[in-house]
């Protein structure tokens, strides 16, 4: 999800708004933009949240501390047929995959490319809905972003910390 072509100036005109985002909408910052999305990610069942690298694994452990209802946290073992899940055991990826509607990936860099595209192709097959935070502590890695755009319905990019857990508290995780 792009958020540079929002930086023009509103007042040059209409412009097109996504359907479904009300006139009051148009008027927010494009990263509240971001969590108005008009498929039902409010319908968010048994969310995986999965670090896709070291930094990433932080930035996750650090939301799983936090009290949610159904959404569990886990981090790559290479190759990725098996999940680390935080504070708990390893978890073969083809049941971190079962039972849930809700897959988040969060990047900081381009590492683990086969276990992205173990997780989208299953997640495609089932039908689970796929986000993906390119999180840039410095500059942003095209790497992260390559190799996860294939395998995210939404893309918060750059995203912050932060935004993992705000978007977890969109989808009722």
């Amino acid at each position: 999800m792009s958020h540079h072509d929002h930086d023009h100036d509103h007042a040059s005109g209409p412009r097109s708004v996504p359907a479904g985002l009300s006139s009051c909408a148009e008027a927010a910052t494009a990263k509240e933009a971001a969590y108005r999305i008009d498929y039902p990610l409010s319908a968010a069942r048994n969310t995986r949240v999965v670090a896709l690298d070291d930094e990433a694994e932080r930035i996750v452990r650090s939301a799983a501390l936090l009290d949610w209802g159904q959404a569990r946290f886990f981090s790559i073992t290479d190759p990725g047929e098996v999940l680390a899940e935080v504070g708990a055991s390893d978890v073969p990826l083809d049941k971190v995959m079962t039972d849930t509607n809700t897959v988040v990936m969060v990047a900081t860099s381009g590492e683990n490319a086969t276990a992205v595209a173990a997780i989208g192709d299953l997640a495609r097959e089932r039908g689970i809905m796929t986000a993906g935070l390119v999180v840039a502590p410095g500059a942003l890695t095209s790497d992260a972003l390559f190799h996860l755009r294939p395998h995210a319905r939404i893309l918060l990019v750059p995203a912050e910390e932060d935004d993992l857990i705000e978007l977890l508290r969109a989808t009722r995780a």
